[in-house]
């Protein structure tokens, strides 16, 4: 059986690339598991009966609740959620403040999309000043916001910002309010909604994941061929120039 030699410099370059190929593979199949497990949990949410929002509070896990609302809007310090497109269209998401009268309770409700096509106009949108009774669903952003070039504490109003992140806002307005955003069903005061449950979705995190093992695939194919293609060009090498000993 002829030896294989692949060499030390593709040895070390598959030693290094390979854990990292497979680890990357992995890590996307876990993440279509995540996926997963969270749209099932939306599913399952969906379709229980809205929660009172006094009900919230104990929740160790409130995404994708639905909750019933009563009260008003506080149109005085609206936030503005940028870098928000729909169809290929630059805009921002309305969120403001909300005071549950059966709770006391204030939370972020996500009134929907705005179109914004030129930064020198002001966003126009209005503020129901009628007491109103609508129906939200709890988002909890996955992982950490992250919030680039935010307007300062007490600056001029709307903010806009690039992440929301309910509990320094209410710190702020010194509110008792809850921690999540809280987005708007069809109703009086919604604009634009239709929003994704995940960004991407489990087939796209499996796409992935193919293309990193198919990496890595071709990455031991490789280092095989070059290592079978080394020995038998050295064996060729030697048939051809015979080593002559001694006289």
């Amino acid at each position: 059986m002829k030896p294989f030699r692949p060499g030390l410099i593709p040895t070390l370059v598959v030693l290094a690339l390979l854990p990292g190929l497979i680890a990357l593979g992995c890590w996307q199949l876990h993440r279509a598991d995540e996926k997963r497990a969270l749209l099932d949990r939306y599913a399952e949410r969906w379709i229980e009966p809205p929660l009172a929002v006094p009900q919230l509070q104990p929740l160790a896990d409130p995404a994708f609740y639905r909750v019933h609302l009563y009260g008003r809007f506080d149109g005085e310090h609206s936030l503005l959620l940028d870098n928000r497109v729909r169809d290929g269209q630059v805009g921002v998401e309305l969120l403001q403040p909300f005071l549950d009268q059966a709770s006391g309770l204030w939370l972020l409700v996500n009134r929907g999309w705005l179109p914004w096509p030129d930064r020198r106009v002001p966003v126009h949108f209005d503020t129901p000043a009628q007491p109103l009774a609508l129906e939200a669903s709890v988002y909890v952003a996955p992982g950490s916001t992250f919030q680039l070039h935010p307007d300062p504490a007490g600056g001029q109003w709307p903010h806009l910002l690039t992440a929301v992140d309910a509990g320094p806002l209410w710190q702020q307005l010194g509110r008792i309010g809850f921690a999540h955003e809280l987005r708007l069903e069809p109703g009086p005061a919604s604009y634009r909604l239709a929003w994704p449950v995940v960004a991407m979705g489990p087939e796209k995190h499996l796409g992935y994941a193919v293309q990193w093992f198919a990496l890595t695939a071709a990455l031991v194919l490789l280092y095989l061929y070059f290592g079978w293609h080394n020995t038998k060009k050295e064996h060729d090498h030697e048939r051809r120039h015979p080593s002559t000993g001694p006289a």
